[in-house]
């Protein structure tokens, strides 16, 4: 088994990262870093510096924590030697994520960055099924509760944050995987709480009649959809990528999402044994074209 270190232990490494590490027979979660999350058993750190000097023994380092302060935590494990996993975002800039590479390479380890919904189920169906078609239209619609997912969370409105395009990278990385042509940005408006920083909606347009509309204040049921217009007919996406409907008809996939993170955690397996890097930052060139592009509309004052 290889040891590895979580580092950010928040909603998403309890729900996520941590089942999908304890479940494998790959790895050993040896070590947390975190400021106040510990996993019961697992030793704990409360900074990355004196777990790298004191666990030589840990080869690979995971990042859970929230984008802005990523880059340090990265570097540091790096260049000391370790293979590195970035929860998605990989980071606040696109910049940074290129110096990440550089010194992943300079260094011999691996780089990972980490698009979890493409490891929803039916994603890969989906790739198979449009390769080689022309498509005429595509949409996604993707609306959830912030206070659901995110609760008390401010730095998702902070600067770095993203908003709402933090669930909404979750729909790009699919989208850029499926379809068989590339797009861009060519419009796009957004919409900020009157005392936030980053927008909790937003409408995005493509070239090739593509479309984006994520909202973070949908209450009850939550929508992932992404459906798409071929020749050869029509392809919808539910539940974030887990259940493929060709022609309104189900074909394939389960509505859960609980099996995207051991994939990723297999990959990230299968990419350290190789000491092979694997960094796809095209979910988040839209996110930064769309903030470039933007229309900024401003709406009511938000509060957790």
């Amino acid at each position: 088994m290889t040891k590895i270190a979580l580092v950010g232990i928040g909603k998403i490494a309890v729900d996520q990262h941590v089942p999908a590490i304890t479940a494998s027979p790959e790895w050993e979660l040896a070590a947390t870093v975190s400021r106040h999350g510990t996993v019961p058993g697992t030793p704990a750190f409360t900074d990355i510096d004196s777990m790298l000097a004191e666990r030589p023994d840990i080869s690979v380092v995971s990042l859970a924590l929230p984008p802005v302060p990523r880059f340090a935590y990265a570097e540091a494990a790096l260049r000391a030697g370790r293979h590195v996993m970035l929860e998605k975002p990989p980071g606040a800039t696109l910049a940074e994520i290129h110096a990440l590479q550089a010194i992943a390479a300079e260094m011999g380890v691996s780089l990972y960055a980490t698009w979890h919904s493409r490891m929803a189920r039916a994603v890969a169906p989906a790739k198979a099924w449009l390769a080689g078609q022309t498509i005429t239209r595509a949409n996604i619609t993707w609306r959830e509760d912030v206070r659901k997912w995110h609760p008390g969370q401010d730095w998702v409105f902070e600067p770095g944050g993203m908003g709402v395009f933090d669930p909404g990278i979750n729909a790009l990385s699919i989208l850029t995987e499926i379809l068989p042509a590339l797009v861009h940005v060519t419009a796009a408006t957004l919409t900020y709480p009157a005392n936030r920083q980053t927008p909790i909606a937003a409408a995005l347009v493509f070239s090739g009649n593509v479309s984006a509309d994520f909202d973070w204040r949908q209450e009850g049921p939550q929508t992932w959809d992404i459906e798409v217009e071929t020749h050869k007919g029509h392809l919808a996406l539910r539940m974030g990528g887990n259940v493929l409907e060709i022609d309104h008809k189900p074909v394939t996939g389960e509505p859960s999402i609980m099996g995207e993170y051991p994939a990723l955690y297999a990959r990230m397996a299968d990419l350290v044994r190789t000491r092979a890097s694997d960094v796809d930052l095209a979910p988040m060139i839209h996110v930064a074209d769309a903030m470039t592009l933007g229309r900024r509309m401003v709406t009511d004052a938000f509060e957790f």
